[in-house]
């Protein structure tokens, strides 16, 4: 009985061996490649609004340090991102039978290029993402409502450029 338990136990070691470069969380990152590098993303948008191009940026490192092993550098990094937020707006969405807004739509679209300095070119592009949040339209913009609406969005963005440029499902 132990001998089955054994030979169970090696092939199971041999499945999970043989996934190479795959993981759970579907980011299929080349062997050869240890560490990325996050390039200040500037706000480029019609509108600025302080802060959101920085707080941008730290929300694209965590999501590739949180889903991967690599290390973060500020040079020379393996896989490069870079960018600029390039549109920033606040457009109604749907109307009150007294013909005023009772939603409003806040919609960020951030221009991303992404190169893997350790491949062949075929993997790097150059790609808009945009993606929105939805407030009442008494709410103001600011504070609580601006950080909420701003991580519902880049929770979002930062996520499909993870998915652009690792995981390749």
């Amino acid at each position: 009985m132990k001998k089955i338990g054994y030979i169970l136990s090696l092939v199971s070691l041999l499945i999970c061996n043989g996934c190479g470069i795959y993981s759970f969380n579907g980011a299929s990152i080349p062997p050869n490649v240890e560490s990325f590098q996050v390039v200040f993303f500037q706000n480029e948008a019609p509108i600025v609004e302080p802060g959101i191009d920085l707080r941008f940026t730290r929300a694209l490192q965590a999501r590739i340090q949180d889903q991967t092993n690599l290390s973060i550098t500020t040079s020379n990094g393996d896989l490069l991102y870079e960018g600029e937020i390039v549109d920033y707006y606040i457009a109604p969405q749907t109307s009150t039978s007294q013909n005023t807004a009772s939603q409003n739509r806040l919609t960020i679209t951030i221009n991303v290029r992404f190169y893997n300095n350790k491949g062949d070119g075929e993997d790097d592009f150059e790609k808009r993402f945009s993606f929105f949040s939805d407030v009442g339209a008494n709410t103001q913009l600011i504070g609580s409502a601006l950080d909420g609406a701003l991580e519902e969005i880049y929770e979002r963005i930062t996520q499909d450029i993870f998915n652009e440029s690792l995981a390749k499902w």
